[in-house]
């Protein structure tokens, strides 16, 4: 069934066309949910859609180039309805990304930097991990230090100021950040199993 609050053009979320290979996946995931969807990278009908979700898997340089060729670039950092940024996704929101030298979208401050390789833990960071939870918010309802969720990146963000939750690989790194309406998550919520659809469903109820 829907989750309700469906925008003018009749669905409860868009998820922007960013050119990853996650999207029917997640898609898929939150028409699970019961929840209304359509990808799109046309700028107005993701300016009028009641949430946005910005996936992302591959290099940000191309992800970043596919948004200024849409104009989203200047779009998003203006939306005020909740935005989800997943995996790169969660990367583009902030200043600048040391992969590809690539400025972002700037609604976060700090730097994304490459992970760097140590005994036991390879690069990317592939596989089940948990959370430590530093700051409550309505995207984390229902979610503690016991779940496990499914994590596959090369680079990442520092803890800092917006961070809601950090994930330990080597040292804390940012795992769920949020700014005003702007959520982001490292992990993969659309392959995380019951956890990350919990997730997404209170991703849907903001």
């Amino acid at each position: 069934m829907s989750t309700g609050g469906g925008g003018a053009n009749g669905i409860d979320a868009a998820i922007i066309d960013s050119g990853g290979a996650n999207l029917a996946s997640l898609q898929f995931a939150l028409d699970r949910l019961g929840a209304r969807t359509l990808v799109s990278s046309d700028a107005d009908t993701i300016a009028a859609a009641p949430r946005v979700l910005l996936p992302g898997v591959g290099a940000a340089a191309d992800a970043m180039r596919r948004l200024r060729a849409n104009g989203l670039d200047r779009l998003i950092p203006k939306l005020t309805v909740p935005l989800l940024g997943i995996c790169l996704g969660m990367q583009l929101l902030f200043e600048h990304s040391a992969e590809g030298d690539t400025a972002c979208l700037g609604i976060l401050a700090d730097r994304v930097e490459r992970l760097i390789p140590m005994q036991g833990m390879p690069v990317p960071h592939m596989g089940w991990n948990t959370l430590e939870l530093i700051s409550e918010d309505p995207l984390l309802r229902g979610i503690d230090t016991a779940n496990y969720l499914y994590f596959v990146h090369s680079y990442a963000a520092p803890v800092a100021e917006g961070t809601l939750a950090a994930v330990r690989y080597g040292k804390p790194l940012a795992a769920v950040v949020r700014r005003a309406n702007f959520h982001g998550v490292q992990f993969h919520p659309e392959r995380s199993a019951s956890v990350g659809a919990r997730i997404l469903r209170n991703f849907l109820t903001l």
